[in-house]
C-alpha cells in the first residue's frame, strides 16, 4: 500500500511546562526541570500526529527508534516549541528530526523513525 507521506512535512506543537513533567516528578531525576522523558514524549507526539490524518482509516504509526539530545534544562512554566520534519521515507518507515526551543533557545533534537501499522494486524499479532 503507498501512503501520501513525503519528505519536508513538518508539524509544530507547542507545550508549556507543568510540574507533572519535571524530572523529579516523573522519576527520572531529582531536579524540578522538563524532564527528558517528557520531552522525548513531545518530541514523539509531535512526528505522530505530522502523519496521523494522512494515513488511511484503520492505520496509524509507532516509534521504533529515537536517538536524542537533551542539550539544555528548562524551568515550569517554561513554553516548550517542538518542530518535527519528515526527512526519509522507506516504505512503512518514516525518519523524522525534530528540534525543540523554549524562550532561551534550543534544548533538544532528535532523530526519529515511526514504523506504519495497520491498527487491527497490529493488535492480533499481540494478542497470539
Amino acid at each position: 500500500m503507498d501512503f501520501n507521506i513525503k519528505t519536508g512535512i513538518t508539524r509544530d506543537e507547542v507545550k508549556m511546562v507543568q510540574k507533572e513533567d519535571t524530572a523529579i516528578v516523573v522519576g527520572s531525576g531529582s531536579a524540578k526541570v522538563f524532564a527528558t522523558p517528557a520531552m522525548i514524549a513531545l518530541m514523539e507526539k509531535t512526528a505522530f500526529l505530522s502523519i496521523e490524518n494522512l494515513l488511511p482509516d484503520g492505520f496509524s504509526s509507532v516509534g521504533i527508534q529515537i536517538n536524542v539530545t537533551h542539550k539544555k534544562a528548562s524551568l515550569p512554566g517554561a513554553v516548550i516549541n517542538c518542530i518535527s520534519e519528515i526527512t526519509k521515507v522507506e516504505g512503512k518507515k518514516v525518519h523524522f528530526y525534530i528540534s525543540a526551543t523554549d524562550e532561551q533557545g534550543e534544548i533538544g533534537t532528535a532523530e526519529h523513525i515511526r514504523y506504519i501499522i495497520n491498527n487491527k494486524d497490529f493488535m492480533d499479532s499481540l494478542n497470539k
